[in-house]
């Protein structure tokens, strides 16, 4: 609406190596108008209505004008600890979906409603149906109650949520309002949720709050404590640890901890993922009568024999590795089907699912989405649970808390999964660090991929997973740098290299070369790079919403989500599109929200796909974007090529050698580590 999450200048602000969900897909929200927005507004709403018709022009909203940025949250502990929260009751957190339309069953009389209260207020009157969506039936008396909850709706900022109480309750209601302090404290968790947190340190949320005008967050968090609006969780301070362990602290002291606090949601989420995997562990009883030994001796490589032994005899293993490590997994599936198993494979995309194919067959093979919502896969049987008797996910760095937790908790009692990925790479762009998490905590066997990715290409990744940016020897031009002086320099490089140098030189045609870039804005981010790929490799007046047939795009249905794609035509239905094969018609009115051009996208974007070609644009601007994981995952999307559009200087071996990844705070890994100890003093 006001602040698109996909138009920040760079998306690594929210998830550190690009956002987490809101660059790969954008949650579909009703387009605004500036109907009922009048000059009278107070200087917040006034900016809300500036940044609809923005929108509706199809402009990126400008951001507010400020005196001064605040300083980044501090985080530090409280000096005495709130009670601990209770332990919920694990539940299965629900697979991610796209956000729904209007339900049908919801009147227009509530439509209408919210309608009149949002006008009220001078807030765009378009509104209506998202507010109805977010808050049900009793949207209008709800906001009339409580302005503040129209945080709730996709995009709206605290200045304009201030904005629009100010004016619907006739200038009552201050920072301290108590309505408002419980609604920042939701807000701030689901937009930390948004960077791939699913908990906040105490210090860090109470900083936040004051950052928003509220006097005393301390007492603030201990009555959303005590409200049950948030939960609190102690989880050992392993920093704190490791001072003790150099003799900077007191052996007599207890054993410090951190103060989480979390949105229930996420809470139980992580909870019933543990208890899932904890599930999984205990009830698996290996069968004798299946000649794992056997099917080991058989694998193709040392690697996928250690893998094939793993899982004969656990019911959980992680396995690790790089690209050419997918035939790891792989050769598992048709072993454990050549035992007379129910063995299948998924991947995170169909590109990855595609990938499989020739080392397994293609029949024991599905996306992640397509076996969670029944389309692939096995099937379930009668209890609700998947109909098999072991699962390999590849891909499982891009698993975030809530789809693991729901994929989990559909694996039977009993079966084997295996969960593997390449830990370089980015974390999912969802709340979360699953995998990262599972192979910190050390409960289940663990195998490494002695498999190395080929070619100079593949030296060159495996150089930077270990924090090294080395030169190699390619010959055959296999891996290109490219210097620039600025983001206009890099533009033009850029689309010299996809329509003119990568063509003519690698022989690798435009549709099989993807450019990608750290940021949606800027200089040289998707949209400058995709417009002005798209004026030389296909010219057209954009009279289809910005888009012509044959135009590249990127089909974003819901958070967490990117499919490639190509315009095929459009008309009173919407914009057709042809994804991997697969037709697709988006609403007119969905448009401006689910597609973009796509010869350039983020690396969160591209992950879990790869291309024949791929150049990477890292304009000058970059650098504070960038970290190992980022560069990782760029640079390992090109199978034949890779191209460097660099900017960055010596900003680059910098950022791979110092920065790995920006951190995440989760509790999966302190869960499971709590479990496994209970377990076995039992």
């Amino acid at each position: 609406m006001t602040e698109d999450r996909e138009d920040r200048d760079r998306e690594d602000r929210a998830e550190p190596e690009e956002t987490a969900g809101e660059e790969t897909a954008a949650p579909r929200r009703p387009r605004p108008s500036t109907e009922g927005v009048g000059s009278q507004l107070p200087a917040e709403l006034t900016d809300l209505a500036a940044a609809v018709r923005a929108i509706e022009r199809g402009e990126r909203p400008a951001a507010p004008a400020r005196s001064g940025g605040p300083a980044r949250p501090a985080v530090s502990r409280p000096a005495a600890a709130p009670s601990p929260s209770p332990s919920p009751s694990p539940a299965p957190a629900p697979a991610p979906v796209a956000r729904p339309a209007l339900p049908a069953q919801l009147s227009g009389d509530a439509v209408a409603a919210a309608r009149t209260v949002l006008a009220a207020g001078g807030a765009p009157e378009s509104l209506a149906e998202a507010a109805v969506t977010a808050l049900g039936e009793r949207a209008g008396e709800a906001l009339r109650e409580d302005p503040w909850q129209i945080l709730a709706l996709a995009g709206i900022r605290v200045d304009q949520a201030d904005g629009f109480a100010k004016t619907l309750l006739g200038g009552e209601g201050g920072p301290g309002d108590e309505r408002r302090v419980r609604a920042l404290v939701v807000w701030l968790l689901e937009r930390a949720a948004e960077r791939g947190h699913t908990a906040l340190e105490w210090g860090t949320l109470g900083a936040a709050l004051r950052q928003n005008g509220v006097a005393d967050a301390e007492e603030t968090l201990k009555a959303a404590v005590a409200d049950g609006l948030v939960l609190v969780f102690h989880v050992p301070d392993e920093s704190a640890g490791a001072r003790a362990a150099a003799g900077d602290e007191d052996d007599d002291e207890e054993a410090p901890v951190r103060l989480l606090l979390g949105l229930d949601r996420y809470a139980l989420a992580e909870e019933s993922l543990a208890d899932g995997l904890s599930r999984l562990v205990n009830t698996f009883e290996a069968d004798s009568s299946q000649d794992w030994e056997g099917a080991a001796g058989a694998a193709p490589s040392p690697s996928a024999a250690a893998l094939v032994r793993a899982a004969g005899g656990s019911g959980l293993v992680a396995h690790t590795g790089a690209e050419a490590a997918r035939e790891e997994p792989a050769a598992l599936v048709a072993a454990a089907r050549s035992l007379g198993l129910r063995a299948w494979a998924v991947a995170a995309t169909e590109d990855g699912r595609r990938r499989l194919a020739g080392a397994v067959d293609a029949e024991a093979t599905a996306t992640l989405a397509g076996l969670l919502s029944g389309h692939e896969g096995p099937g379930r049987d009668e209890d609700g649970a998947l109909a098999l008797d072991l699962l390999a996910v590849l891909d499982a760095p891009q698993l975030d808390v809530e789809t693991a937790a729901t994929l989990v908790e559909s694996v039977p009692d009993g079966a084997r999964l295996v969960l593997s990925g390449d830990p370089a790479v980015l974390w999912s762009p969802g709340p979360g660090r699953v995998f990262a998490d599972l192979l910190a905590a050390k409960v289940c066997p663990q195998v490494a991929s002695r498999t190395p990715d080929p070619g100079p290409v593949g030296e060159l990744v495996s150089g930077i997973g270990f924090g090294e940016l080395a030169e190699v020897d390619a010959p055959g031009k296999e891996v290109v740098i490219v210097p620039v002086r600025d983001a206009g320099e890099a533009v033009h490089r850029t689309v010299q290299l996809v329509a003119d140098s990568v063509p003519r030189v690698i022989g690798v045609p435009p549709e099989d070369t993807q450019v990608i870039t750290p940021g949606h804005g800027g200089a040289a981010g998707t949209r400058a790079l995709n417009a002005a790929l798209k004026e030389r490799l296909n010219p057209g007046p954009g009279r289809f919403g910005g888009f012509d047939p044959g135009d590249r795009i990127v089909h974003a249905p819901a958070a967490g989500t990117a499919v490639p794609g190509t315009v095929v035509s459009a008309d009173a239905q919407g914009l057709r599109l042809d994804c991997g094969g697969t037709p697709v018609v988006v609403a007119p009115d969905a448009v401006p929200a689910e597609v973009r051009h796509g010869w350039a996208v983020t690396a969160h974007q591209a992950a879990g796909r790869r291309w024949p070609a791929a150049v990477v644009v890292l304009p000058g601007d970059a650098a504070q974007a960038l970290t190992r994981a980022w560069v990782y995952t760029a640079f390992s999307r090109g199978e034949r090529h890779l191209s460097v559009v660099q900017g960055v200087e010596q900003a680059l071996p910098r950022v791979v050698a110092e920065v790995p990844a920006r951190d995440r705070t989760t509790r999966l890994r302190d869960i499971l580590r709590e479990q496994a100890a209970a377990a076995a003093t039992e």
